[in-house]
């Protein structure tokens, strides 16, 4: 993977709002490929910066937490998101109230 898709990759994480999610799939895709999403998945585990990237805002296509969150696991990164007031039910998040629409993200042209 080169230095410059991970970067692409923290760039769309960091334009998701507080208080939305986007999933794996959204991220690759606006980050100009839809089959980057294990791309993504491995970006994210390393993330740099957690501070600044917050990776905890990606689930996967149904809503469920990464049972591998690199940063205090899987309850920390529903304490994070219900901080910001997503909420939960059945233990995912609700896309269709939560999914980030994309507004905001970052064109690679």
């Amino acid at each position: 993977m080169s230095e410059s898709t991970f970067e692409r990759i923290y760039r769309v994480v960091r334009a998701i709002p507080e208080g939305r999610v986007a999933t794996y799939g959204q991220v690759a895709l606006l980050a100009g490929n839809p089959r980057w999403s294990r791309v993504v998945g491995y970006a994210l585990h390393v993330n740099p910066d957690p501070q600044h990237i917050p990776c905890f805002r990606v689930v996967n296509r149904f809503g469920e937490l990464s049972g591998a969150f690199a940063f205090g696991g899987m309850e920390m990164q529903r304490i994070l998101l219900e901080a910001e007031g997503v909420e939960f039910e059945d233990d995912r998040v609700p896309l269709e109230r939560y999914q980030w629409d994309g507004a905001g993200a970052p064109s690679f042209d």
